[in-house]
């Protein structure tokens, strides 16, 4: 509800244009993405909305439950007038109370288990705050099966 959010997070109008048509033509990595986003980060609190418009930017991954963004930069990103848009645009957004972290093209198509940890190591700070249930039983792993007494 835009009458609701602060004025400077209240989308922009060519935002509002560009985002439906950013969402039609997503990249292959956004792509991967995405995909990946849906079927193999479905927890609790970490419903994704993509190309959402905040402000004066476009982000490509929102979750707003846990107020992180995600972006995926392409090569163009490498370059230093684009660096400094990278910085404004983050600096910006994290002013907005958002976290935001960003993946190449690369890292996307090459490293998704990676790229699908940090997400999940982000989301789950989130969580510190609440508090969490007791680890029900002893580990499979073992780790929590008591091997001997130190007094044995």
């Amino acid at each position: 509800m835009p009458w609701m959010q602060p004025k400077e997070r209240v989308a922009s109008v060519a935002a509002r244009h560009n985002a439906p048509e950013l969402r039609r033509s997503l990249t292959e990595p956004e792509k991967r993405l995405w995909m990946l986003l849906r079927k193999r980060l479905p927890q609790a609190g970490t419903h994704f909305r993509r190309q959402v418009p905040l402000g004066p930017y476009i982000a490509d991954f929102v979750c707003f439950g846990a107020k992180l963004i995600i972006e995926v930069d392409g090569d163009q990103h490498g370059f230093k007038t684009a660096l400094r848009y990278d910085a404004r645009r983050s600096t910006w957004l994290e002013t907005q109370g958002f976290n935001v972290l960003r993946f190449t093209n690369r890292q996307i198509m090459t490293e998704a288990e990676m790229v699908l940890d940090t997400i999940f190591a982000a989301l789950s700070g989130q969580a510190e705050s609440c508090p969490t249930p007791p680890t029900p039983g002893p580990s499979p792993q073992g780790g929590g099966e008591s091997r001997g007494s130190l007094h044995e």
